[in-house]
């Protein structure tokens, strides 16, 4: 005795195959976002510019430069507060700008049907 198949089984297969195909593509995209951002530098200069970071997409401070009337030794927790507010300020700086582009790579996508990528992620 054969097994009969419904009409539309077929049907649900090319879905799949679809939505494996548009994860696979999206995730390429996403790295070569990600490789975008990591060789992105951002600089932030505060205190008037008495202090300027620049920190990579990785956020790693690439490079620190104060200006000599920022350091006083009377005064060390001035330059402490501006060294934590550089850095705070670039990371920011690097978060908002990675959510801005991968989230406008997803944007209008219903990813609930799909399970999120990570569902599929064993698959690719």
């Amino acid at each position: 005795m054969k097994a009969r198949l419904p009409q539309n089984y077929n049907k649900g297969v090319g879905n799949v195959n679809a939505m494996i195909k548009q994860a696979q593509k999206m995730q390429e995209e996403m790295g070569r976002i990600q490789e975008e951002l990591a060789e992105t530098d951002y600089t932030v200069k505060v205190g008037g510019g008495a202090v300027e970071l620049v920190m990579t997409g990785k956020k790693q401070v690439k490079s620190l430069t104060i200006q000599p009337e920022a350091v006083d030794p009377e005064d060390v927790e001035m330059l402490q507060d501006l060294l934590i507010s550089a850095v705070n300020e670039a990371v920011r700086q690097v978060e908002e700008d990675s959510e801005k582009r991968l989230g406008a790579l997803t944007s209008g996508m219903d990813l609930s049907s799909m399970g999120g990528l990570g569902a599929l992620g064993g698959l690719l």
